[in-house]
């Protein structure tokens, strides 16, 4: 199966034409859209499982499969035998040899909520004539997002590895099978009576492995991998199985679908549970989910969708890429009583969790000019929903990344919510291309105050060096007023463009002497509001000094190396005369860091600055809580903390000020120096480091514990 350019660009607009539509209620538009539906379906399927390069997010292909099944649900006439949704999808290529599965390995239904979940235990409750009877135990474990291998083991030995396929015959890849590592090669079946079983698995690859794949990709010029499971299921099929070793594939087992003893005779009716299978798999050395950790036996299906829901928070700290969890019915001869449809179990059903990638199309950049004179690209995206939130704008970095990655204005793009946070596009979808996209040019000059740009060297930033450009005074003072700096109360970005437009502020140091009466006067300013300003910019003034050296937005200086800083000087002033080999020799700072301050305050603009404030009331005198606590003083003396995700108990500037008063010491990154990781809710990257170094991790309860 091909397709020329011109059709794939064709299908990808009708797919993107029908997410729009939803299903028409009028029968004649309904069969037009069920052709449509076919259609892209068919060509998705190919990209996905064949190439394994998707044009569409899983969310956007389940979407389409969705109005599928609810125009065929409609008008159950309209269904032919060859709909998607009366067969499993196929990865069979002419590459490999292909085998017949045992058993069937076929697709799982979808559900999105609790409403889903419910619903899904009342049709297990009717077809098995339970009504409102007793409660039904679930397994809840990961859904992988990887390949599907199918493990044939005759005798205790591994004799066959395959893929999926098209859920009864599957592409023959056994040499790359016994090239993962966490696939026993001999597993002592034998011990439970079984002498032919066949195993479901995924294989897949730990994120922090697939983002060194996508870099190499790169740097040799290949095409990227969009995610995870592509970098895994094209591993499973290269010719060289020292291919698959290098790039680390990994592979649960989840499922026992065949299992018979010498005579041929089924020994699954030995076992209880689909639980008792898992951890038979476990004591024989696979790789499965860990009970309670990864994978849950819940009681009903309300405590199915509280496990659910936990993992859905957590997700981005799990080592692996998952899209949701897999919920199966434990009891197995209740699972034989239901039975399977012709596209998947009705025992079991995969919970999806809210989408973090998308197509769009690249409509245009623009240009942000930063504090420190970083010229940002900026993609305006045709909007999209992304995990709950409207993305219309993306950070493209640096130069370097538009280059390497090859966007255009016009391409269609694959956009991506980086912990379910921060927005980036993944990839170009080059293959969608029809000739009028246009390469991004990098401006030469600001384009703010048309000053021409210098790139420093070993940088990846173009920077405007023009200290009068008006777009770095902005961000400065907006800076300088933020909360984390001098936290002046109320003060916000809308506030400091009004004043900078009426001529009230132009540097730093006409915050402390805006004119209140004038400003009492503007639309939207009333008596109240203007004093409540006031008291806050007064408030600032008794600052602890590491605010103000945080608020100079010196680059590289964050707050915890102010601290350090306004820790080691009397007065702000004193910085001036230290030496960048003095600077450097201050515990936790850097070179890099230590030549921005050096660099800082050798220029006479800060020192004037600093007077200036210092004049107008402004502190500049070391605190003396801001004294490092005398060794061996503290609960927490000669301890290292770090806090990320967010926390319920207390704000970060609470906890870290708790550790500091307790003689403990604020690291700003994770490293073997620190002795312990507090991880609050969606706590993302640096919990998944500090697991890999076996650095103790701590909830909030445990770290206010260690205070008593």
């Amino acid at each position: 199966m091909l397709y020329n350019s011109a059709q794939q660009k064709a299908l990808f607009e009708q797919s993107k034409n029908l997410l729009q539509e939803g299903v028409s209620d009028n029968k004649t538009k309904a069969e037009q859209q069920l052709e449509q539906l076919c259609e892209a379906i068919i060509y998705h399927e190919w990209r996905y499982y064949v190439l394994d390069q998707p044009v569409l997010s899983d969310y956007e292909y389940d979407c389409l499969f969705q109005m599928l099944k609810d125009i065929e649900s409609a008008y159950p006439d309209l269904i032919s035998a060859d709909s998607p949704t009366q067969r499993v999808s196929t990865d069979l290529t002419e590459d490999f040899p292909t085998v017949e599965h045992l058993t069937p390995t076929l697709s799982l239904e979808n559900s999105y909520n609790q409403d889903d979940l419910a619903d899904f235990d009342k049709r297990i409750r009717k077809l098995l004539n339970l009504g409102d009877g007793p409660e039904l135990p679930y397994c809840v474990e990961p859904k992988f997002d990887g390949g599907t291998i199918v493990l044939l083991y005759e005798n205790d030995k591994l004799v066959r590895g395959a893929t999926r396929g098209n859920g009864v015959m599957g592409d023959e890849i056994t040499a790359n099978i016994k090239a993962i590592n966490s696939i026993p090669l001999h597993a002592a079946f034998s011990k439970y009576g079984i002498a032919k079983v066949e195993l479901r698995g995924e294989a897949l690859i730990r994120k922090d492995l697939f983002e060194k794949v996508n870099s190499q990709r790169l740097k040799n010029g290949e095409q990227l991998f969009a995610n995870p499971r592509n970098a895994a299921t094209g591993g499973l099929r290269v010719k060289d199985p020292k291919q698959v070793k290098e790039r680390a594939l990994d592979a649960f087992v989840y499922q026992v679908g065949y299992a018979v003893d010498a005579d041929g005779n089924s020994v699954l009716t030995k076992f209880e549970t689909h639980n008792d299978l898992i951890r038979m798999l476990e004591v024989l050395g696979f790789k499965v989910p860990k009970l309670e950790e990864e994978m849950a036996v819940c009681p009903n299906i309300g405590k199915v969708a509280d496990f659910c829901a936990n993992w859905q928070d957590s997700r981005d700290s799990y080592s692996y890429e998952i899209d949701g969890m897999v919920v199966k019915l434990n009891n197995l001869a209740l699972q034989d009583k239901l039975g399977y449809t012709s596209h998947h179990p009705r025992w079991a059903i995969a919970y999806k969790f809210a989408a973090k990638q998308a197509t769009t199309k690249l409509l245009n950049v623009e240009y942000q000019v930063g504090r420190t004179g970083a010229v940002t690209p900026v993609a305006k995206l045709d909007p999209i929903e992304l995990a709950g939130v409207t993305i219309s704008s993306v950070s493209l970095h640096n130069a370097d990344l538009i280059r390497d990655k090859d966007i255009r204005i016009g391409d269609t793009v694959l956009v991506e919510r980086a912990g379910d946070v921060i927005p980036y596009i993944v990839k170009a979808m080059e293959e969608l291309r029809d000739g009028n996209e246009t390469p991004i040019v990098f401006p030469t000059h600001c384009p703010v105050c048309e000053s021409e740009l210098e790139r420093p060297e070993g940088e990846a930033v173009w920077r405007c060096v023009s200290p009068a450009c008006e777009a770095q005074i902005l961000e400065r003072l907006k800076h300088f007023v933020s909360k984390d700096a001098m936290d002046i109360d109320g003060f916000g970005s809308a506030y400091i463009d009004k004043f900078y437009q009426e001529g009230l502020l132009k540097n730093i140091a006409d915050i402390y002497r805006l004119d209140f009466d004038k400003i009492e006067k503007f639309e939207g300013f009333g008596k109240r509001s203007v004093e409540k300003l006031k008291k806050a910019i007064e408030a600032s003034k008794q600052n602890p000094i590491y605010r103000l050296i945080y608020a100079l937005g010196i680059r590289y200086v964050g707050e915890t190396n102010s601290k350090i800083f306004a820790a080691a000087v009397e007065n702000v002033k004193d910085l001036k005369n230290w030496s960048l080999e003095q600077l450097m020799m201050l515990r936790e700072i850097g070179p890099k860091v230590a030549q921005a301050l050096f660099d800082t305050f050798a220029l006479p603009d800060t020192l004037e600055l600093i007077l200036e404030l210092e004049a107008l009331g402004v502190n500049t005198n070391r605190l003396d809580s801001e004294l490092p606590k005398a060794e061996g003083s503290g609960v927490l003396s000669g301890k290292t903390f770090l806090f990320t995700g967010t926390l319920t108990e207390m704000t970060r500037d609470e906890a870290e000020g708790m550790v500091e008063e307790h003689g403990g010491k604020i690291l700003s990154g994770v490293s073997k120096n620190l002795n312990y990781l507090v991880a609050g809710e969606k706590a993302g990257s640096k919990l998944e480091k500090a697991q890999k170094l076996g650095i103790p991790v701590l909830t909030e309860a445990e770290f206010l514990e260690m205070l008593i």
